[in-house]
């Protein structure tokens, strides 16, 4: 009994951090450049003593919980914006911007320019080139594919893109933004920037509300199952405990 309320508690506590995981896949199909996110499951076994657990005691005492989120780092659609300081990248790497917080990265081309005439987001950070920020001045400005900047024909930097070594951890921090160990940042070779496009969020409408409406019917069925084991352990101390 004890089991099958606990196992019930922490399936419902792992479903409920997975649900607030993709809502805010939803949340964010409009947002250039997002990244989804997928929950990782682990199982925990619960074990107090060292006795060893038959294979049925170990599958009850066998407890579900949420082991974090695995960034899902497919590209995104490139929409085609036609604005000149729209940037999408074709492959995998990411800008980088310069923020409060320190160096982040991002797949979020949407730029423009400050009264300061540099490169900066949507939010302001600046946008890095491989000397540092980057200063434009007034004019057409075109983006080749390798990331060069030139104004009226006038050459006016480098975006800084890098890729990063296989298997290197990225840890999502809001805002289209991700943070990642220096040391696993490289610089760029299979990777283009494309201008005039943006890349879309690689969350399909579909498949994250399929995988939202059965999450949730999963909660729910783990709620069920907690009222009916408070239910029991009601009826036994109200009808058998007095017996003893």
């Amino acid at each position: 009994m004890n089991s099958g309320l606990y196992a019930a508690c922490a399936g419902l506590r792992a479903k409920t951090q997975a649900l607030d995981v993709l809502a805010n896949n939803l949340a964010n199909i409009s947002t250039s450049g997002f990244k989804a996110e997928q929950p990782v499951f682990r199982s925990v076994l619960a074990q107090a003593t060292q006795t060893v657990l038959t294979p049925i005691n170990a599958a009850i005492n066998n407890y579900g919980v949420l082991g974090g989120a695995r960034l899902d780092l497919s590209s995104g659609n490139l929409e085609h914006t036609g604005s000149l300081f729209d940037m999408g990248i074709e492959g995998n790497a990411f800008f980088a911007v310069q923020t409060p917080g320190g160096v982040l990265y991002t797949r979020n081309g949407g730029f423009q320019l400050s009264a300061k005439n540099q490169l900066v987001t949507a939010r302001g950070d600046i946008v890095l080139g491989e000397q540092g920020p980057i200063t434009l001045p007034r004019g057409k400005l075109s983006v080749s594919p390798d990331g060069t900047l030139s104004v009226e024909g006038a050459l006016a930097g480098k975006l800084r893109l890098v890729e990063f070594a296989s298997g290197a951890q990225l840890n999502s921090v809001g805002s289209g933004y991700y943070s990642a160990e220096s040391s696993s940042a490289g610089r760029a070779v299979l990777s283009y920037v494309r201008q005039g496009t943006l890349e879309a969020a690689n969350v399909t409408p579909v498949g994250a509300t399929v995988s939202l409406i059965a999450l949730q019917r999963q909660a729910e069925m783990l709620k069920r199952a907690l009222g009916s084991f408070y239910s029991e352990f009601n009826r036994i101390a109200a009808e058998d405990l007095p017996r003893i």
